[in-house]
């Protein structure tokens, strides 16, 4: 498993070091949202848990995962249409878990926008735990890198990126990187370095991040 870390570490350095940024970024963002999804997972389960369990309802419990059925067979429309009655009729916690669902299928569908939207607007529901909507504000930043302003991606997790929040090392990392698309070589700095600098940091996001300040150092624009 070592091995593998430091290759791909090797891989992305060259990558990211040469003059094709650009693909390098569309190469490893997959693995990259995969790991920070996880991470993001395993900061909020727990509670996610909890108040899941507080809510339960056996009926609407069936539904979801019949929902979950359609999408896992890639059925996705009908999925979609299974999880949007779900959020019009369901009791407890189900509606806005469907909500979650149907915008990752949004998402696995190459609707970026629509998963965005979705992503937002949960994490702007005062109904919701405010675990799953900093989870959906997260998953909103991260997708909206590629195509929206950096004050776009702050709006979503900036108030996430300090030292008390089980997520501010997501938060920073997807301020780093929105930073260093946008050519702001000096924030995207700031951002990583933070990282860097964050004992608690999991290991393969302080590789990123260092990863990330060798190559803004080699530009010589972060001074």
């Amino acid at each position: 498993m070592a091995n593998s870390d430091d290759s791909f570490i090797r891989e992305v350095n060259e990558e990211l070091r040469s003059d094709q940024v650009k693909y390098a970024w569309k190469r490893f963002r997959p693995l990259v949202i995969g790991l920070v999804v996880l991470i993001v997972g395993g900061a909020i389960g727990r509670e996610t848990y909890n108040w899941w369990a507080k809510n339960n309802s056996s009926a609407s419990g069936d539904k979801f995962l019949a929902a979950l059925q359609l999408a896992e067979q890639n059925k996705n429309d009908e999925a979609l249409a299974a999880f949007a009655a779900l959020e019009k009729d369901g009791t407890g916690a189900y509606p806005v878990l469907a909500k979650m669902r149907a915008a990752s299928i949004q998402q696995a569908k190459g609707d970026a926008a629509g998963a965005i939207a979705a992503f937002s607007a949960i994490g702007k529901d005062n109904g919701a735990p405010q675990a799953m909507r900093d989870l959906a504000k997260m998953r909103a930043a991260w997708l909206m890198i590629d195509t929206a302003t950096y004050e776009q991606v702050s709006a979503e997790v900036e108030v996430m990126a300090v030292p008390a929040n089980p997520l501010a090392n997501s938060a920073r990392e997807a301020l780093g990187l929105s930073a260093y698309k946008s050519g702001d070589m000096k924030k995207a700095k700031d951002w990583f370095q933070q990282i860097a600098n964050d004992a608690g940091a999991p290991r393969n996001v302080a590789n990123r991040a260092q990863i990330m300040l060798d190559n803004i150092a080699a530009t010589g624009k972060a001074s």
